[in-house]
């Protein structure tokens, strides 16, 4: 995360031209073979369709992030049972990923401007801009990149992959997850969202439990 820094300034400007366009960003992630033991993870991971966690319900924390991330994404949606669909739906991905809620949705504004059924040129899907082999690769028939809980548990099931990777270095997991592997343009752009529009007080950051 440290190597992002320094080239922040550069991601607020790349930010302001790349939000301009109504279209989705172009999540390119590349094939790329994978041993048998990890595709047999990544296929258990996406395969887990386990209930959204009730928390929300009795956690005033998580109900606070909920309403404030709420308040900030009306705009963009502005059908409020829809939204709070989706950030309960984010923040249990992202979670249970290992992933900051905050990251993913900066992530997706790029990605696709929180449009469900954006589709990019070279083919990537939804919310968080999925290639299609995802779902032949780690998926099954009947995976839809379309469906909400779907785009989101491949989406981050890839960024994290990504990650281990790349031994934690997020500027080079957002490289591999846009197909732009050492190019700065990319991270920027992500990091820049997620700090201008989704960041929270650390104070008031959730416990994982």
């Amino acid at each position: 995360m440290k190597a992002l820094r320094p080239l922040l300034l550069q991601g607020f400007l790349a930010l302001t031209a790349g939000m301009s366009s109504a279209g989705a960003q172009a999540g390119n992630q590349q094939y790329e073979p994978l041993a048998a033991s990890v595709q047999a993870a990544l296929h258990a991971a996406v395969a887990d369709q386990a209930p959204l966690d009730p928390s929300f319900q009795r956690s005033p924390e998580r109900a606070r992030w909920l309403a404030e991330m709420s308040q900030r994404l009306a705009r963009r949606i502005p059908d409020e049972a829809y939204r709070s669909e989706l950030l309960r739906a984010v923040h249990y991905e992202a979670t249970r990923a290992g992933l900051d809620p905050q990251l993913v949705l900066g992530l997706i504004q790029v990605e696709s401007g929180f449009k469900k059924y954006a589709l990019s040129t070279a083919g990537a899907r939804g919310y968080m801009q999925v290639m299609p082999f995802w779902a032949k690769l780690i998926g099954n028939e009947e995976s839809n990149l379309f469906h909400m809980r779907t785009n989101l548990r491949f989406g981050c099931t890839i960024l994290r992959h990504y990650l281990d990777i790349e031994k934690g270095d997020l500027f080079r997991a957002l490289g591999r997850y846009n197909g732009s592997l050492g190019k700065a343009e990319y991270p920027n752009l992500v990091r820049a969202a997620w700090e201008r529009n989704w960041s929270y007080p650390a104070n008031l950051r959730l416990a994982q439990n």
